[in-house]
């Protein structure tokens, strides 16, 4: 289904302290977006950066974009990253631009999350990489209590009142955000979602560091990539085969194992798919170390939790 993005990223500022790692962060991005794992096209791509005077952003350009990007009615799934300055006073919380002065004369989060509510998209998703960026989604008007239209997903750096750090010219946020879009939250099919991606992040960043925030209103999640699944969906559906039941113990002995003498070709068949499943924590060996020991001692295996997991999404015709 299509799927476009608003990448922008901001390091030169006309009032503000100069970032370093926003127009990097926006590349990185891109790059993590704009292919899935097999090089098939993901998301369409613009990218809007500014390094210095001659690429200054400004707020009216930026909100022409936003606006532009929210009322598309073509695509599936649009998506606004934004690396840079925020700004939180008692007006609200503001992305901030090249040119502004104040901080309020940004744009502000409760305007673009009204422009996402109304947007004619099924999926809008808004990624925030900036200071006080966790506002997002609260409305000033219903006193910063949140409201989001179906389909619409928000991820931030930090909480209202934290700051997005930089390390070494690079977000943290980012940083980890795009370790997940490349492979660091897929599922074992390849799939990456808004959900994934905010687990991933979240695991990584301690209780006394900036804390991301991530706000949904969805059935379902959508997949924002795929990558190269950690095992291949042939291999996966035939989890139901070997295991005629979710707590079935599945018995082995030398014939399974493809260096015995006594082998048999299709039970090593067999064995080579369960080693598969062992390597990706579907299936562990019982009372053995290794999958190895357990047909050599002619004990047997079983599925994990994940594994009855996935067995029940097959049992179910789900995947």
């Amino acid at each position: 289904m299509p799927k476009k993005a608003l990448v922008v990223g901001i390091d030169y500022y006309q009032e503000y302290k100069n970032l370093n790692g926003a127009v990097n962060d926006a590349y990185e991005v891109k790059s993590a977006l704009e292919r899935n794992g097999d090089g098939t096209r993901n998301f369409g791509i613009k990218l809007i950066t500014s390094s210095g005077e001659d690429t200054s952003v400004a707020r009216e350009e930026l909100r022409s974009q936003v606006e532009a990007l929210f009322r598309d009615e073509n695509h599936h799934t649009v998506l606004f990253y934004f690396a840079g300055h925020g700004h939180l006073d008692t007006l609200g919380s503001f992305i901030l631009t090249s040119n502004c002065k104040h901080g309020n004369d940004g744009i502000s989060l409760d305007e673009i999350l009204k422009l996402a509510n109304s947007s004619p998209a099924k999926n809008k998703i808004i990624i925030l990489d900036c200071c006080h960026s966790g506002n997002a989604g609260s409305s000033i008007d219903l006193g910063n209590k949140s409201i989001l239209a179906e389909g619409i997903t928000i991820l931030t750096a930090s909480t209202e009142k934290q700051f997005s750090v930089e390390v070494d010219g690079k977000g943290v946020f980012t940083t980890l955000l795009v370790d997940a879009l490349n492979g660091g939250a897929a599922n074992l099919l390849g799939q990456i979602t808004p959900g994934s991606v905010y687990a991933h992040i979240d695991q990584s960043l301690g209780e006394w560091e900036q804390r991301p925030i991530f706000k949904t209103n969805v059935k379902s999640f959508i997949s924002l990539k795929s990558v190269n699944p950690a095992i291949s969906l042939e291999d996966l559906k035939r989890i139901t085969e070997l295991f005629e039941e979710k707590t079935f113990e599945f018995e082995l002995d030398s014939t399974y194992e493809h260096t015995s003498e006594d082998r048999i070709p299709e039970r090593s068949e067999k064995f080579h798919v369960l080693q598969r499943y062992n390597r990706v924590n579907l299936v562990i060996p019982v009372n053995a170390a290794h999958m190895y020991d357990a047909a050599m001692e002619s004990k047997s295996c079983k599925l994990t939790v994940l594994g009855q997991h996935y067995w029940n999404l097959v049992a179910k015709n789900t995947i």
